[in-house]
C-alpha cells in the first residue's frame, strides 16, 4: 500500500493507519541554547508532542542520541524525534531513526529555523538546497539525499551587519517571544495540514495564510 498524507501530492482520503512518518525538530543540546532561534524547530516538536500526548524519551541502540517518542498527530502514526547530538551533527541521529523504524527519506519531515522567511511566516516544502543549514546538511549527508520533507520556521534575516552565525545563537527578542507562542503553533498546524492533506494541498491552505 502507498503511504498517503505527507508523502504524496494530496491524499486526504488515505487510510490513517498508513505511515509511520517520522517528524524530526532541530536544533542545539542543552539549557543555553533552548530559546536560540536556532532550536525553533525542536520548541515545534515539543508542541506537536504535547498536542499528541506523546513523552520523549532518550533513544537507545540505532535510536541513540535522540528524544523519541511514538504515536499519532492527525491521524497520522508518527515518530516524533528531537537530536540530541549538535545541530551539524543531526543526520547521524535521523539516519539511525530511518533504518530503525524502516522509514524512507521521502517520509521524513524536518522541522527547522529558516533565514530566509521572515520572522513569524512558515512554509513547506520538499527537497532543495540547504540554505547554509547545517543541520539540513548534516541530514543530506547522511540520508544521501535532499528528497525529505521541511516544515521552514522563519526567523528572518539578521538586522545590519550581524553575523548570521551569531544571530541564529541568540534568544529571540522580547517584540519576537510576544509572537513565538502563536509562530510555534502555527508551525504545529502547519505539520498536521501537511501529515492530513499531503504537501501541494497543504501549502494552499499555509503560505496564504502566513
Amino acid at each position: 500500500m502507498t503511504s498517503g498524507g505527507a508523502g504524496t501530492a494530496g491524499a486526504p482520503g488515505a487510510s490513517p493507519s498508513e505511515g509511520p512518518f517520522l517528524i524530526v525538530g532541530l536544533g542545539n543540546p542543552g539549557p543555553s541554547y533552548a530559546g536560540n532561534r536556532h532550536n525553533v524547530g525542536a520548541m515545534v516538536l515539543d508542541e506537536l508532542a504535547a498536542r499528541a500526548g506523546v513523552k520523549l524519551s532518550p533513544g537507545k541502540g540505532k535510536r541513540a542520541r535522540t528524544l523519541i517518542g511514538e504515536g499519532r498527530l492527525a491521524g497520522r502514526r508518527v515518530v516524533l524525534a528531537r537530536p540530541t547530538s549538535y545541530m551539524n551533527e543531526s543526520g547521524g541521529p535521523v539516519r539511525g531513526l530511518l533504518d530503525y523504524h524502516s522509514i524512507a527519506p521521502t517520509d521524513l519531515v524536518v522541522l527547522h529555523d529558516e533565514l530566509d522567511i521572515p520572522f513569524a511566516s512558515v512554509r513547506l516544502k520538499r527537497g532543495g538546497g540547504e540554505g547554509g543549514h547545517n543541520g539540513l546538511r548534516s541530514i543530506s549527508r547522511a540520508t544521501g539525499t535532499t528528497d525529505y520533507l521541511r516544515v521552514r520556521v522563519g526567523i528572518g534575516r539578521p538586522p545590519g551587519r550581524q553575523d548570521a552565525a551569531d544571530f541564529v545563537l541568540k534568544d529571540f527578542s522580547a517584540t519576537e517571544r510576544k509572537e513565538l507562542d502563536l509562530l510555534l503553533a502555527e508551525a504545529a498546524d502547519a505539520t498536521e495540514e501537511l501529515l492530513t492533506r499531503g504537501l501541494e494541498a497543504a501549502q494552499n491552505v499555509v503560505h496564504p495564510r502566513t
